[in-house]
């Protein structure tokens, strides 16, 4: 099942997607919401279902043609965004260029921050910034969305309890972050709005991809029409998705529609190239002596995309556009 949220108000109106993406079908005597979808996802989830299967079947008469330029975020806001970095050998890279030796905890606990919430922006929105010179970088990264997970869950628990998978661009902004680590309270300004696919999917799409909570296919990513990279997820992903749950609900309840990001996928194998401008400036550092790519500048396009083995696309693209405004953001 393939779930959107058409741009209406401040959380959208939700719309199951055809598995090509060509077509979608409001809803609205299920639920208006995703939000509502997650709140009561044991008995609303069949429903969709039923829909999903007459959708594919050219069943639906209400069927519309689906637009990704339409769509806000899956859910345009959430309770809780809560990103990792699980991909160590891409923090261990970065540390290394700057000559900082990597903790051996690293490698056995999930490092993760608690980021924006209150409104996230849609796959063919624009990435709006007052200053170039901040370091603009996209992270494309996985994630998943959760029903509600309680204090102290297990792995097994936590695995029960992912009901979604989409892509995002965890936009940072790079040339902020040292200052702000420098507190000691972690990042905020150098984080500003997450983008998210156009389409959230039930794991089951993803099937044989879909395993030991980790997606096994390659995230490819573009800038400005350019092959930038293509990790394979799966590959090199330390904690998968139920450790990062249940890392984030040792000390807390997690309440339905909590959001979970894998941090950046990144290869131990450089031949697959980067999902972030920060990991090749890193690597042309180690190689060169000196970044030669330079972060992201007004006009420069991103594309962040995962296809299934057909090369079809699941979630359809992140395509992005970085306007740099003087002005107030919008």
């Amino acid at each position: 099942m393939k779930l959107a949220s058409l741009k209406s108000g401040r959380d959208g109106n939700l719309v199951v997607v055809s598995r090509d993406l060509t077509q979608a079908v409001e809803v609205p005597d299920i639920a208006a919401t995703l939000q509502e979808v997650m709140d009561d996802w044991t008995s609303v989830a069949p429903q969709l279902e039923t829909v999903s299967i007459s959708l594919e079947q050219g069943a639906v008469d209400e069927a519309f043609p689906f637009d990704p330029s339409e769509c806000a975020a899956p859910l345009p806001r959430a309770y809780q965004w809560a990103d990792a970095s699980s991909y160590v050998t891409h923090v261990e890279l970065i540390r290394k260029a700057r000559s900082v030796e990597l903790p051996e905890s690293y490698w056995t606990e999930p490092l993760m921050y608690q980021g924006g919430s209150d409104g996230f922006i849609g796959s063919r929105d624009d990435i709006v910034v007052l200053d170039e010179a901040w370091g603009i970088d996209f992270e494309g990264e996985i994630a998943i969305i959760t029903g509600d997970v309680f204090m102290g869950a297990d792995e097994g628990a936590a695995g029960a309890a992912i009901r979604l998978i989409m892509l995002a661009n965890d936009v940072s902004l790079r040339n902020l972050v040292p200052a702000e680590l420098a507190k000691g309270f972690g990042f905020y300004q150098s984080k500003p709005a997450t983008g998210f696919s156009p389409v959230a999917v039930t794991p089951n799409e993803l099937e044989p991809a879909w395993r030991e909570g980790r997606v096994h296919l390659p995230l490819v990513c573009h800038l400005n029409d350019v092959p930038f990279g293509a990790p394979e997820a799966g590959d090199d992903m330390v904690f998968g998705f139920p450790r990062l749950i249940q890392h984030a609900a040792r000390t807390r309840n997690l309440c339905a529609g909590t959001i979970i990001g894998s941090g950046t996928v990144a290869n131990a194998d450089r031949s697959r190239g980067s999902c972030c401008i920060a990991e090749r400036r890193m690597i042309e550092t180690l190689d060169e002596g000196e970044p030669k790519t330079s972060f992201l500048k007004n006009g420069d396009r991103v594309r962040i995309e995962m296809l299934n083995r057909h090369g079809r696309s699941i979630f359809g693209a992140i395509d992005q556009t970085v306007v740099v405004t003087k002005g107030e953001g919008r």
